[in-house]
């Protein structure tokens, strides 16, 4: 039995990675900020028979991350995959961009990364095998305005996969991120509801012309294809794959 851990997966993107790996066997190791998070981890292991545990760590300390690998390593015996999924948003132009937000952003979005993968990496090597599976963004690779920090973070995600490639490359450990374009998560359903209201449009107005906006093909990226993708790059099949960024952002970057 193999244990994957996935950062932000008590909801949105990450609960989708997480049912995709469950439904392939694999053990569990939730992490996340809402308050019924061990109640959904408990839920996913009961409905696809799998061992879960959960982890709130708050990914702005790294000495929670740590404490997290090691009591996940200590309950699981190993974690062989880790998905670095966790990610806030912020938007401002950058005269009115709160030094707080950028900081936060930093911290949860590039700086967790870091230290998770720091956290796994000893025994990854130890064990000759593992994989990193880092969810960046389209705007790991392009930008858009009045989004400087989530921008910034996410192309350092990328640069760091790099190395981080080149580094396990050698001892059995692959690092590859995932670069969505737009996913329909509740959050985005939210932020539907919101803009349609401050811009005094329709719901279908706002996915089309701000939403879908730059997606050639005009539909939101799904949970499970981002969740079946991860599982892939888990696999042997992709033993050969590193230190790369696979967009899934329908044509998006292709522009």
């Amino acid at each position: 039995m193999k244990t994957v851990l996935i950062t932000g997966s008590t909801s949105g993107i990450g609960l989708g990675v997480a049912i995709e790996f469950a439904k392939e066997g694999y053990a569990i190791a939730f992490n996340g900020l809402e308050v019924n998070g061990a109640e959904i981890a408990h839920q996913v292991g009961i409905e696809y028979g799998v061992k879960t545990a959960f982890y709130g760590a708050d990914l702005r300390n790294a000495d929670s991350i740590y404490e997290m690998i090691a009591s996940a390593e200590n309950e699981f015996g190993k974690i062989d995959v880790l998905v670095n999924n966790a990610g806030i948003q912020f938007v401002s132009p950058i005269e009115d961009f709160p030094a707080d937000k950028w900081n936060a952003i930093i911290d949860i979005n590039l700086n967790s990364v870091f230290h998770t993968s720091k956290a796994v990496w000893k025994s990854m090597k130890a064990n000759h095998f593992g994989r990193i599976i880092n969810v960046a963004s389209a705007h790991g690779l392009v930008a858009s305005e009045y989004k400087s920090a989530y921008v910034s973070a996410k192309h350092g995600v990328l640069g760091l996969t790099k190395v981080l490639g080149l580094e396990g490359a050698t001892c059995g450990i692959t690092v590859n991120a995932i670069c969505p374009g737009y996913v329909k998560t509740p959050l985005v359903e939210k932020q539907i509801a919101e803009q349609a209201k401050a811009h005094g449009i329709s719901e279908d107005e706002v996915v089309s012309k701000i939403m879908l906006q730059k997606h050639a093909i005009k539909e939101f990226v799904t949970t499970e294809s981002l969740g079946k993708l991860a599982v892939f790059l888990a696999s042997d099949a992709a033993s050969l794959m590193t230190g790369i960024a696979l967009p899934v952002d329908g044509g998006w970057t292709a522009q």
